[in-house]
């Protein structure tokens, strides 16, 4: 199978292509291995409303539930079997991209129980069980940038355990998130671990921040308000773009790269377009800059197969631009502290009641079983 020349080209360009989603059909039928040759799918990402779709869908996850049924497994421990069953196997799928890219792709994520978010020891301890369960050295372990993540994943780096730090909306939270995985690294290196075997992504979610800020704008409903709609998440994006360049230049950084420390990669989340009224792969073209992953829905991926452009860089030349946005956006009222802080509580309440959702499937199937 040839690779898609769109996809193709954006990883030419420095971004790795991620598909969002994944699922027991995907594995067995081969799908995954098919992105990974004709979409340039250089790794996996999940979360709880991933494995919740996928699991209402289909038999692929019968056999496996049965065996949990018989063997009278608590439904916690039963979604764990089921999800780390996933991730090992799409892990296997892609250990010959995790060999050819020396571990910077093939990397396949999975989410610690978004119930313990505000939970700092509980995360670590999570983080610790996932990354024994799955057994795999391209896994990173997500975890929520709120508060009380943010030593969770300093401490899981410094156990030298890879991390995906996910729902990050703010600038000031994404700077804590490189603090905290530098500081992760200092810990790991007097510890004697090999910091080139660690790796992060820093999730930063793109277009969750268009739908709260579209919002307010419409709430405002001046012409001025009113020509900000759609502008709000690639500006704020291409200014973190920006932060990362500066933290990884400096001489903290420096002093880590010397011991081998490989940078923490900005991953743009939350790619696929919710309004009708925007170009549907505009999270993809207008944010591609060397050192990058973009994580997307099959349908945002098979839109930019279809009519994506690349260009070689649609960052750095924009940071004047961007910050011209969030200072316009500032002026018509826009509280841009308040817009994050509300998207980072709405983020952590969704995927709890996702993990909810696939609990109480799982459940429901274990209960079958047993009759």
């Amino acid at each position: 199978m040839s690779a898609n020349e769109n996809l193709a080209g954006l990883s030419a360009a420095g971004v790795s292509v991620w598909l969002d989603d994944i699922s027991r059909e995907r594995l067995e039928t081969g799908n995954l291995k098919d992105l990974i040759a004709g979409s340039s799918v250089a790794g996996v990402t999940s979360n709880p409303s991933i494995f919740a779709a996928a699991l209402s869908k289909g038999s692929a996850y019968d056999e496996q539930i049965a065996d949990l049924a018989v063997r009278k497994v608590s439904v916690d421990e039963a979604a764990r079997a089921i999800t780390t069953f996933d991730i090992r196997w799409a892990a296997d799928v892609l250990a010959p991209v995790f060999e050819t890219t020396g571990g910077q792709d093939g990397r396949v994520s999975i989410e610690v129980d978004p119930r313990l978010a505000h939970e700092t020891q509980a995360t670590i301890a999570e983080a610790k069980a996932l990354w024994w369960a799955v057994d795999r050295p391209n896994t990173m372990i997500k975890i929520p940038a709120t508060r009380a993540g943010l030593p969770a994943i300093t401490a899981t780096i410094a156990a030298g355990i890879s991390v995906n730090v996910t729902l990050i909306f703010s600038l000031e939270r994404y700077r804590e998130v490189m603090d905290a995985y530098m500081a992760g690294l200092e810990y790991a290196k007097a510890a004697g671990h090999d910091l080139s075997q660690i790796r992060s992504v820093a999730s930063f979610f793109v277009s969750r921040v268009d739908s709260e800020i579209d919002k307010r704008l419409e709430g405002v409903g001046t012409d001025e308000a009113l020509a900000l709609k759609g502008k709000a998440a690639i500006a704020n994006a291409r200014l973190a773009y920006q932060e990362f360049e500066n933290a990884f230049a400096s001489p903290r950084w420096e002093a880590l790269a010397l011991a081998g420390a490989v940078p923490q990669r900005p991953l743009w989340a939350s790619t696929s377009v919710k309004s009708p009224d925007y170009r549907d792969v505009m999270y993809v073209e207008d944010l591609i800059a060397p050192g990058t992953v973009n994580t997307m829905p099959e349908g945002t991926m098979k839109d930019f197969a279809d009519h994506g452009e690349v260009e070689a860089d649609t960052i750095r030349p924009f940071y004047a631009d961007a910050a011209t946005v969030m200072l316009n956006l500032e002026r018509v009222g826009v509280d841009y502290a308040d817009v994050v802080q509300v998207l980072e509580d709405e983020g952590v309440e969704k995927f709890i009641v996702s993990w909810k959702q696939l609990l109480d499937q799982i459940e429901s199937k274990l209960s079958e079983s047993g009759e």
